[in-house]
């Protein structure tokens, strides 16, 4: 994560690259990674989560660092669609993997335990990332695929023996019936319309708030030490965020988290002095973050029948791509049409249109997951 932090600026200043082009092959990936998710969570219900992950995280340990053979839109291209291959199965099948092994009261917790373990780990990285960025991506592309390696061990010495997993409780449906009844699902399409809000401002904070600051003449350096600011506030609250939230349920504050969502967004498009508006407008975001983190795949959970929980959180990461993927394709187009600030006020205005959509739709979503 804390190279991906850094490769739009990589591909844009090193490699020559328009920033629009960068973000439709950023979109492209994201889109891949969405489409095959469904098919490999539902997959996953049935041969069992360890084979996938670690397959997946070989592969991408492999891919990752050829971003630096990356000199034109076409070998970008390729790059990207090798790279959504390879990390279609992480989210959702390691998503599925905790909710396998949280008790059924616990999985917000669980959730956000997860979340606090890796803002810790790219507090930890995001930083000197940036500060080795500024000296060359050789070595940042090293270590980030060196990282990689390092899953299939914690995987083979962590979780060994049987892993617990949920069956359906009806008679067993086809692989392909499995991985077309999320897309059925009139709740789970309704949620995800106005959920999406909540990974498309990641995308914008990940993506294109780097390349905002540095449009405004901040370093790597100072963005790499903002953003692992934020993993900071995440790491420190996530958990007990969420044991507060646990007895409401995930959907009760979604609609405030949008909300703060919005407030983030108009700081970095209302606040004059550059470094003022990267600040405030993370550290803003990062508060909303504390819930949507864990309460957006608990809800997902929370709406899948037994023996979907790999197809639904699949359903949920296609959401999650399309709409992260698009951020930065986006905010290309939008830097150009109407400036950075004009793009970051149009955001924050759909993401407050998203929270009064999910307070007033909280209730259905509360009936639905009960049933």
């Amino acid at each position: 994560m804390s190279l991906v932090t850094f490769l739009g600026i990589y591909f844009v200043r090193e490699a020559g690259i328009a920033l629009a082009m960068v973000g439709a092959a950023f979109f492209c990936e994201n889109l891949l990674r969405g489409v095959l998710a469904p098919f490999f969570g539902a997959l996953s219900d049935r041969l069992g989560r360890r084979p996938l992950i670690l397959g997946a995280s070989l592969l991408t340990a492999a891919v990752l660092p050829c971003f630096l053979f990356v000199h034109g839109p076409l070998s970008l291209f390729a790059w990207s669609f090798a790279m959504g291959v390879a990390s279609a199965v992480t989210m959702p099948v390691g998503s599925a993997l905790l909710l396998d092994l949280a008790p059924v009261g616990r999985r917000q917790s669980v959730l956000a335990l997860n979340y606090t373990v890796v803002s810790v780990a790219y507090t930890l990285a995001v930083t000197p990332a940036g500060y080795v960025a500024e000296r060359g991506y050789g070595l940042l592309a090293a270590l980030s695929a060196g990282s990689y390696l390092l899953v299939p061990a914690l995987y083979l010495f962590g979780l060994r023996g049987p892993l617990p997993i949920e069956r359906a409780s009806s008679g067993e449906d086809s692989l392909y019936e499995a991985f077309a009844s999320v897309f059925h699902d009139k709740v789970l399409l309704g949620f995800a319309a106005i959920a999406f809000v909540f990974p498309f401002s990641m995308g914008l904070v990940v993506y294109a708030s780097p390349l905002f600051a540095v449009d405004r003449g901040l370093g790597e350096g100072f963005i790499g030490l903002v953003l692992g600011l934020n993993s900071v506030i995440v790491a420190l609250f996530a958990v007990p965020v969420a044991n507060r939230m646990e007895h409401a349920g995930p959907f009760r504050w979604l609609g405030a988290a949008a909300l703060i969502v919005s407030a983030a967004l108009a700081c970095f498009g209302g606040l004059p002095h550059a470094g003022t508006a990267f600040v405030a407008g993370t550290v803003v975001f990062s508060f909303a973050e504390l819930v949507f983190s864990s309460a957006v795949p608990a809800a997902v959970a929370r709406l899948a029948p037994p023996g979907r929980r790999g197809a639904y959180q699949g359903a949920w990461t296609l959401v999650s791509s399309v709409s992260m993927g698009s951020a930065l394709f986006v905010s290309g187009l939008l830097r150009d049409a109407t400036g950075w600030t004009g793009a970051w006020i149009l955001y924050a205005a759909v993401a407050f249109v998203a929270s009064v959509l999910l307070i007033l739709t909280r209730e259905r979503f509360l009936r639905a997951s009960a049933a």
